[in-house]
């Protein structure tokens, strides 16, 4: 199959998304694919894409070439897309969507294709843009009776005293967790200790976004667990060596233990798992995602949020939890494909 590896981007995540898209490319050409990596935000002066050989190291290393300059073009161009986005994927059997974070995971790229009739793997818009808004997602939860930590949206523009009464009203105190309601890959995610630490969480996460979410901390175990055609996978335990799983301890090497299957009571493991399920199915999650959850000391589970693109990186977990099942990182993404397309 001709096949477009769509990665890069303008969100915080755009380094991430391009190691994604590198492995995923590499993958499927070693299962005899044609496939390429193509930048959403740069494009390619190329409209015969899938003709002549291809390199896809050089391909990666001029896609990461644009890094630098990606905040200037933000500020100098109207379209997001780049030149023959569209063109180019229209010409392709499938899109591949190894994007992260904002214009790329929130729905707005699928809704695109959607129009152009353009296939590609993962969940739809709707789906998409649910799941991306950690405020909007935890409303669902709550609605359907997933548990998940109470939590507070704020909006910026207001004092902190504004912003602690609002807290103060949902039982929310410090320690707590604050970040960006569309964020990523932990980005901008602050535990403060204090309430002087939590004003300058609020101000942080604000640099991100606009609105925030600030909800309870609840000290216990990692755990993320895919779901694929509604059917979780093993759970992964992800026991970080220091601090918490931030940006840091997701994609550096070494950073982070991971056990998978986890080593926890059969009890746990399927209470757990249907409530990944049931997350999926409330946040209309299609084909696949991931879903990350907390267990605290009494076995209390809390689900934190959903990914509907997870990474697809040496050390990310969807590929872990798979690989748990016999099923190598070629065939898991031959595999999305193919249920991406049925």
């Amino acid at each position: 199959m001709n096949i477009v590896v769509l990665c890069g981007g303008t969100s915080t995540e755009r380094e991430i998304s391009i190691v994604s898209g590198t492995m995923v490319c590499k993958a499927l050409i070693d299962k005899g694919h044609n496939a390429r990596l193509l930048d959403v935000f740069i494009g390619s002066k190329n409209i015969d894409f899938f003709a002549g050989d291809y390199d896809v190291e050089a391909g990666s290393k001029e896609i990461s070439s644009f890094n630098d300059e990606v905040n200037e073009l933000k500020n100098t161009r109207k379209v997001f897309m780049g030149e023959n986005i569209l063109e180019i994927c229209s010409k392709a059997d499938v899109v591949f969507m190894a994007l992260h974070g904002s214009n790329g995971e929130d729905g707005k790229i699928q809704a695109t294709f959607d129009l152009f009739g353009i296939k590609y793997t993962g969940t739809d818009y709707l789906g998409s843009a649910l799941a991306m808004d950690k405020n909007i997602s935890k409303q669902i939860f709550m609605y359907n009776n997933v548990p998940t930590p109470v939590g507070a949206e704020l909006k910026k523009g207001k004092t902190f005293e504004e912003y602690k009464d609002m807290l103060d009203e949902k039982k929310i105190s410090c320690p707590c967790v604050v970040k960006p309601a569309c964020g990523g890959s932990s980005v901008g995610v602050y535990i403060p200790e204090n309430e002087e630490e939590l004003k300058k969480a609020i101000e942080d996460a604000f640099e991100f976004e606009d609105i925030i979410v600030v909800e309870e901390y609840v000290k216990g175990r990692e755990f993320s667990i895919g779901v694929i055609d509604g059917k979780a996978l093993p759970i992964i335990e992800i026991i970080p060596l220091e601090g918490f799983y931030d940006y840091t301890n997701k994609y550096e090497p070494g950073k982070t233990k991971d056990v998978c299957p986890a080593e926890i009571s059969k009890e746990l493991t399927e209470k757990m798992q249907r409530e990944a399920e049931h997350a999926a199915k409330v946040l209309r999650l299609g084909v696949y995602s991931r879903i990350d959850f907390l267990a605290d000391e009494n076995d209390n589970i809390y689900c934190l949020e959903a990914n509907t693109l997870p990474g697809m990186t040496p050390t990310s977990l969807l590929p872990q939890e798979a690989m748990a099942l016999g099923i190598d990182f070629g065939s898991l993404c031959e595999m999305l494909i193919e249920k991406s397309m049925r």
